[in-house]
């Protein structure tokens, strides 16, 4: 009986790795590349907390061997913090190839701006010649090629491309399932909106606010939750603006993006004591939602906060 359940095991395996192994090579888009994957990576870096926490939510922490790009910028909060315990940050910043090479990586999940920099020392071309392959987070792109305005869809098409990437796509599906079920329920929940609700996104900058346009991720999620960023028109991901059209166009909402030295107290103290900002809507009524900047980039907390957005556009329907 032994004999025939090592036999039954053996079998199995055989079968399994023949399975994995038949997987690949996988394909996947990447901005304007096609990049092929013979195999699973198994020495990835990510750059940033919201790459950072897609990876963990596959829970891909064991083909990992370090993370860039966290503490220079953004607080490490208690949930990314249990999930990266046993892995070292990198670099505080954005990676120098001394890094990536020094960590024998064989795959660097980033975007532009988001841990690299068009023309910059670590790029797709750069890492190449050095077994290094990179994905670009979809958002991005919009850095190095024309692409239409982003919806949540962009996140989840990364999400699945990494479960293609890492021979996880049923964790990945499953996980993207869960997401789109939760947003057709605040959908449900928000009804019909006859006149979206005005917002304004201010992330940083006192002379001039830095804020996203019509191709950050932030708009699909104001959209999902029933709203329309008022600098839908500005042909950028995140970008400085002037003030002159946020004070025209009068948001009613004000989302504050938080991390770094300035608090989203110091952000919104700001708001209200600046006479120029006291007649805005959202002033006059003191609405201010308060988003992590892990919540307000493509990642897992996306869709929490769209409902924490709904539940602040729309308090009668929720």
């Amino acid at each position: 009986m032994a004999t025939r359940l090592l036999l039954s095991a053996t079998f199995f395996a055989s079968v399994f790795t023949a399975t994995s192994a038949f997987a690949y090579p996988v394909t996947v888009k990447s901005c304007d590349r096609e990049v092929t994957f013979d195999a699973a990576p198994a020495r990835a870096i990510s750059n940033d907390v919201n790459l950072t926490e897609m990876m963990l939510a596959l829970k891909l922490q064991d083909r990992m061997v370090g993370y860039t790009g966290i503490s220079g910028w953004k607080t490490l909060d208690e949930g990314l913090r249990e999930g990266v315990k046993e892995l070292p940050e990198l670099s505080p910043k954005y990676p120098t190839m001394e890094v990536m090479l020094n960590a024998d990586a064989d795959f660097y999940f980033a975007g532009w701006n988001y841990g690299m920099k068009v023309g910059g020392e670590v790029t797709p071309e750069t890492l190449e010649p050095f077994g290094v392959k990179v994905y670009e987070l979809t958002e991005s792109c919009i850095h190095i090629m024309a692409k239409n305005k982003p919806t949540m869809d962009d996140m989840f098409v990364d999400l699945l491309n990494l479960g293609k990437i890492f021979g996880v796509e049923a964790r990945a599906e499953e996980l993207v399932a869960g997401y789109r079920k939760r947003l057709d329920e605040i959908t449900t929940r928000v009804g019909a909106v006859e006149k979206p609700v005005r917002v304004f996104v201010y992330d940083s900058g006192t002379e001039k606010p830095f804020t996203p346009g019509r191709f950050g991720i932030p708009t699909a999620m104001i959209e999902a939750a029933g709203g329309v960023n008022i600098m839908d028109d500005v042909e950028k991901s995140w970008t400085e603006v002037s003030w002159e059209p946020v004070i025209e166009r009068n948001p009613e909402v004000i989302v504050i993006v938080n991390y770094g030295d300035v608090t989203a107290e110091q952000k919104i103290a700001f708001m209200k004591e600046t006479p120029a900002f006291k007649n805005l809507d959202a002033v006059k009524h003191d609405r201010f939602v308060v988003l992590e900047y892990v919540e307000a980039t493509p990642g897992p907390r996306n869709v929490q906060a769209i409902d924490r957005l709904a539940d602040a556009f729309h308090p009668r329907n929720m």
